[in-house]
């Protein structure tokens, strides 16, 4: 099968492999908004099914509820499709520790089904979404660039650079082109809200006025809007095959590389009267400023969303109502629990 070029947007199918989810959801919207077909593929662990039914109308989407482990299911939905997009998994630090055999079972088992099963189909492309918590713990002067060495300290991120690595092992042995994208850490509104990242943990607490302690207020980390990922994925859908395959990009922009402190004294310019408390030697001692030269280069990206902006957009919808009580069901407004599990 011919590659299809990017012009021809209206013949494309993209397989979203954890489309439910905080990024999934507003990944699917800006594709449908692109005229896009979309297939996603997700099996809702965090019982976060009304963020999926909002689209279940629209005729160039559809939904399919299956597991990466199941491999008749994954071999199915990959038929009909153009490209795919691999966001699924248990994702973040607290959630694979706190299920060490079903992290494995998934992050490890689940890709490496899905991995087997991607070639001879003539797919155009497949976007595999890391992080930049590959990084690890490195000095605050350095600026990690796609060559840093990597420095996994967590189930997560150790099975991401595991995934990076049978991805690329791949050249020259596979009909269709691969690209890895080590995600800063998210924020911004979405449909599955989530409130275990940083920047929405800590503006929902100090709105609140709820005892927020900050650990390890000067490590740096890389923040980048939902949208601007939305953003980043469909550039790498769209752009020349030369320019992406086999390549890997860290996505986000260098205007949001923010240590703690600096967000929190962000969100104080808007709520004035929060007050926080600061620790030392937390449990979560990664500290990893990113550089974003490459895609800015590449794929002509810089965020359109500061950290700024996420703050305001949260702040706002909290002013008007929103996002007082997440308490019920828990597992909706973030990766804390495992329905069932």
């Amino acid at each position: 099968m011919e590659k299809l070029t990017p012009l021809e947007v209206d013949q494309r199918k993209i397989l979203i492999v954890g489309g439910s989810g905080y990024i999934g959801t507003v990944l699917t919207e800006h594709l449908l908004s692109q005229e896009y077909g979309v297939r996603n593929f997700d099996n809702l662990v965090y019982a976060h099914d009304l963020a999926t039914i909002p689209f279940l109308k629209n005729s160039n989407y559809q939904y399919v509820n299956g597991t990466i482990t199941d491999t008749e299911k994954i071999a199915s939905s990959l038929e009909g499709v153009t490209d795919v997009v691999l966001l699924a998994g248990l994702v973040g630090d607290p959630i694979t520790a706190k299920y060490p055999e079903l992290a494995g079972d998934i992050n490890d088992g689940g890709y490496k089904n899905i991995l087997s099963l991607l070639n001879g189909r003539g797919l155009n492309k497949v976007i595999f979404v890391s992080t930049c918590s590959n990084y690890g713990l490195i000095d605050s002067d350095q600026l990690a660039d796609e060559e840093f060495d990597l420095n996994p300290l967590s189930l997560y991120a150790k099975s991401k650079v595991q995934i990076e690595k049978n991805l690329l092992s791949m050249e020259d042995g596979v009909d269709f082109t691969p690209t890895i994208l080590r995600f800063a850490t998210a924020f911004g509104m979405s449909p599955r809200m989530r409130f275990d990242l940083t920047i929405s943990q800590f503006v929902r607490a100090m709105y609140l006025g709820e005892d927020l302690v900050v650990f390890d207020a000067d490590t740096w980390r890389p923040y980048c809007h939902v949208q601007d990922f939305s953003t980043v994925i469909r550039g790498v859908l769209e752009a020349p095959v030369s320019d992406v395959e086999f390549q890997v990009f860290n996505a986000g922009g260098n205007i949001n590389n923010f240590t703690k402190r600096m967000i929190v004294e962000a969100i104080q310019e808007e709520l004035p009267k929060a007050t926080v408390s600061y620790q030392e030697h937390g449990g979560d001692p990664r500290n990893y400023r990113v550089n974003f030269e490459k895609i800015g280069k590449a794929l002509f990206f810089e965020p359109k969303y500061t950290v700024r902006d996420g703050i305001r957009e949260l702040v706002s919808a909290m002013d008007n109502g929103l996002f007082t009580n997440i308490d019920e069901p828990k597992s909706f407004y973030g990766n804390w629990t495992i329905e069932g599990a």
